[in-house]
């Protein structure tokens, strides 16, 4: 997968400018459904093949940085799919995630985004960055920052759905008690 725009961007066209505005209001309605608990809602963003990944990190010197990222098929800290994330939303609306009951409060920021052709017809990659802010109970405060690069695939009806997102969290050892948050 590209993990990074193409080094020769072509002339800005209407229809780049468009995509770009139709993938940031995209995330920005994400974000939205996230803040305001919408699993189901938020769910119905992603296509029934998603493949939703962070792998764990680890500090590494300058010369190995290359392994600083796990790989697939090693530990990761979400390696998921649309009916894994279904069970998680069910678990939540059942009053048995003891985790968030009562439920966390969260800000999703997304920024920084970049979209290019894909590898496939209809494809594309997206670039973004987030912080999120998470506080539940009265001391409990949770921030988690980092970068994502998500497939983004046109549907039938014009849509774009999220097929695959690589998630890069900026540090390696999560301090908070758990990560119900989806990010």
């Amino acid at each position: 997968m590209t993990t990074h725009p193409p080094d020769t961007a072509p002339s800005v066209v209407d229809d780049d400018i468009r995509l770009h505005f139709e993938v940031q209001r995209m995330y920005a309605v994400e974000a939205q459904l996230l803040d305001q608990h919408r699993y189901a809602d938020w769910l119905e963003l992603f296509a029934d093949d998603l493949h939703y990944w962070a792998p764990v990190r680890t500090n590494r010197l300058r010369r190995q940085q290359a392994l600083a990222d796990g790989s697939p098929g090693e530990v990761a800290i979400f390696d998921e799919t649309k009916a894994s994330l279904a069970w998680r939303i069910r678990r939540f609306d059942s009053g048995m995630a003891w985790a968030e009951d009562p439920p966390s409060r969260t800000r999703h920021l997304i920024t920084n985004v970049l979209v290019w052709a894909g590898e496939q017809p209809g494809e594309y990659v997206a670039e973004s960055a987030f912080l999120c802010y998470r506080n539940r109970l009265e001391r409990e405060v949770d921030v988690y920052a980092g970068g994502r690069t998500d497939v983004l695939r046109r549907t039938e009806d014009g849509g774009l759905l999220i097929a695959r997102r690589t998630i890069l969290l900026d540090q390696n050892v999560l301090l908070a008690k758990n990560i119900s948050t989806f990010l």
